[in-house]
């Protein structure tokens, strides 16, 4: 006669070895808790192993694992997909142990309480009220930590880590008692008008940073699945479907502060900064990526009104020399560029924008020159103290942190940099898996491909055994010692 145990350990049993999320139940069939695993047999098995020790075994864990009668599990296909899976049902059904285990795995949020005179940043996992803006949820914690803290220095915001109250003076608040606004390099009196200035910024900030952590994670799919990584490429795009749903809240949480959310305002502010006689509705910015000089290539990227014109980016290799020369290379694709467009009939940007310093821009402003080419206004960006560089002898120019023309500048030189980067690592990642491969004796172009469609990678490829490579169509015993040879000793 088999007993209720039994019927549990039979239904282990038909479970699959693939990722997923489990939900244990009582005999009422009430949820008691919901968990993800890797491996979802193992992981729930380990339940009705009697000698199982688990490492944080408390009373709470032997009573609930008394009372499961039953489960219900969801197969998926990721660990990432099961992570937010997870968070999801224990939203949904709010399981009683979750929370008395103290195991929720709700992601971090940052919270701003609008309803505070001088509001404060906090990092949550729950939405406790209705004045306050919430950014997130986000999967990545230490990213969501780093960035916490980044803001404290860069915005002159103040966290809710044990940060007293500020003092009130008349009209004025003062935010720190101690040498932390010194440290942080912010004025320390402020009025709340001024502070609100700096909490706006810190908000846009991190519209901004959701918008390109996703972004980087649809970058690194579509690299993945141009590398032939097709596992990882899923599991990318899990993540970053996941992401969307989950970074979805955050579009209701518009500034409802002062904040004019027209993307004009900073394009007419750079033209009243840097006294322009056209407004730069038309801005066009490069920078260049190499590896110790090489793999050298460099980026252009187009803003048009304030925002990304993806159709108008170019992508650069360069022609005219090999190794280290950011002057040489910049001079050259500047020159590509604007010569090809003369020659084309078409107009040129009312603002060129060059990632580097004074060096960079004048060979751009060269380039122009010695094509007999008139150039639109150049300036640079330099990094280290994000001062904006002419060409030849005018002087720096230096602007606050916050100003939204600086913020614009930087918005650009940052995707001009990220659209180079991806370029570089591309071309590096095709060549070192051409490379190897094309020094395999009799490889030849039909057996290289089969094999990087089946193993999807270098890594994968280089643990295959000879049977398994014998396994390709067109794969012969000798062809395939020689090649596990070969790459073992690559």
């Amino acid at each position: 006669m088999t007993t209720p145990k039994d019927e549990l350990k039979e239904k282990v049993r038909r479970l699959p070895n693939t990722p997923g999320v489990y939900l244990m139940k009582d005999r009422l069939g009430q949820i008691l808790y919901v968990g993800k695993a890797k491996n979802l047999k193992r992981r729930v098995s380990s339940y009705f192993q009697p000698s199982r020790k688990f490492s944080h075994q408390q009373p709470k864990v032997n009573a609930m694992i008394e009372l499961i009668r039953d489960f219900e599990t969801h197969v998926v296909r990721s660990d990432a997909e099961a992570l937010l899976l997870e968070s999801k049902l224990i939203k949904q059904h709010k399981p009683r142990y979750n929370t008395m285990l103290t195991d929720d795995k709700r992601f971090l949020m940052i919270r701003v309480d609008l309803h505070n005179p001088i509001p404060k940043f906090q990092l949550v996992r729950t939405k406790k009220d209705t004045k306050s803006r919430y950014y997130g949820p986000f999967p990545y914690s230490k990213l969501v930590r780093a960035t916490y803290r980044e803001m404290q220095q860069k915005f002159g915001i103040l966290l809710n880590n044990a940060t007293p109250s500020p003092i009130r003076n008349d009209g004025t608040f003062q935010l720190y008692q101690d040498a932390r606004a010194e440290i942080y390099g912010h004025p320390n009196e402020i009025t709340p008008e001024q502070y609100l200035e700096r909490v706006e910024n810190a908000c846009q900030f991190l519209e901004g940073k959701s918008k390109e952590w996703l972004q980087e994670i649809e970058e690194a799919m579509q690299t993945a699945s141009q590398n032939l990584q097709f596992e990882k490429a899923a599991e990318l795009r899990d993540l970053s479907k996941a992401l969307r749903e989950t970074l979805s809240p955050n579009r209701k949480f518009r500034h409802d502060l002062r904040m004019d959310p027209d993307p004009m305002v900073p394009v007419h502010k750079l033209q009243e900064t840097l006294q322009l006689e056209d407004l730069p509705d038309h801005i066009e910015c490069f920078d260049i990526s190499h590896i110790s000089g090489s793999f050298c290539v460099a980026s252009m990227v187009h803003f048009h009104n304030g925002k990304p014109d993806k159709n108008q980016y170019r992508r650069f290799k360069i022609k005219t020399f090999i190794g280290n020369d950011d002057f040489r290379a910049m001079n050259e694709v500047v020159g590509r560029r604007y010569l090809r467009l003369h020659n084309e009939n078409k107009p040129f940007p009312k603002l060129l924008l060059i990632d580097g310093g004074k060096g960079q821009v004048n060979a751009a402003l060269a380039a122009f020159e010695m094509n007999q080419l008139p150039p639109p206004p150049i300036i640079g960006l330099a990094k280290r103290e994000e001062t904006i560089v002419y060409p030849e002898q005018h002087p720096d120019l230096h602007l606050t942190r916050t100003h939204p023309a600086l913020r614009l500048l930087q918005r650009i030189r940052d995707e001009a940099h990220r659209f180079a980067n991806n370029f570089n690592a591309e071309l590096r990642s095709k060549a070192i898996r051409t490379s190897i491969l094309d020094e395999v004796p009799g490889i030849g172009p039909s057996r290289k491909q089969k094999l990087l469609e089946h193993f999807n990678s270098l890594p994968q490829l280089k643990k295959a055994s000879v049977e398994q490579l014998q396994s390709i169509p067109g794969i012969g015993q000798k062809f395939a010692e020689t090649l596990r040879s070969y790459l073992q000793n690559s």
